[in-house]
């Protein structure tokens, strides 16, 4: 199997990446596409209490084992299928007996908030969408999220809104998209960006 075509998605918080890839996915075969989510690459914090996990930045770069990620994309690249780890929202950590296996496939979805800040995973990816919505709108599908999603309350998504997520976002995710070749704005709405990039992806598997 010739090399895999990499994708990545991203954007800021509730901007509409999960759409996005299920729109692209629902249009390709299951069995040529993959999806690989940043967010299943949270360190793993087993060795720590619950009470110092509370207090990591989940919204800063160090948050992530992108060196993982990265192993996993090559992995997948020279055709060897890999263990995608799972991660528990409500415990701050990896589950310690729960993966999910990806085999090799011509198609790999990266998606994440901060897939273009490190330079080797961005190095990585073929095409680049950077999902561009307002932040009034995703603060509120963050809260949506998070609490039917995550068991979180009203108040500590907010709380953590106004301490990191925004503050990140200005510093780690807005500035990396002068690194997208597809700005796509109102990221799932938006049908001719998305057929965009199905008609490159049937093109790859022809």
């Amino acid at each position: 199997m010739k090399k895999p075509l990499i994708i990545g998605i991203t954007g800021g918080t509730g901007s509409g990446k999960t759409t996005v890839c299920r729109a692209i996915i629902k249009n390709i075969p299951n069995d040529k596409i993959a999806i690989i989510e940043q967010d299943s690459y949270y360190k793993d914090q087993s060795h720590l209490t619950f009470e110092e996990r509370l207090k990591t930045n989940y919204d800063h770069p160090f948050a992530f084992d992108n060196d993982l990620l990265i192993k996993h994309l090559d992995d997948l690249c020279n055709g060897k299928a890999i263990e995608k780890p799972v991660y528990d929202y409500e415990n701050h950590t990896r589950k310690q007996n729960e993966i999910v296996r990806i085999n090799p496939t011509n198609i790999i979805i990266v998606e994440g908030i901060m897939i273009l800040e490190n330079e080797k995973l961005r190095d990585k990816l073929d095409i680049k969408v950077y999902v561009d919505t307002e932040d009034d709108i995703r603060i509120l599908r963050r809260i949506q999220r998070d609490i039917k999603e995550r068991g979180r309350s009203i108040d500590s998504v907010i709380s953590q809104y106004l301490d990191t997520v925004k503050p990140a976002h200005d510093q780690f995710v807005e500035p990396y998209k002068k690194y997208a070749d597809i700005i796509m704005p109102e990221g799932g709405k938006n049908e001719v960006a998305i057929d965009i990039v199905i008609t490159k992806i049937k093109t790859q598997l022809n």
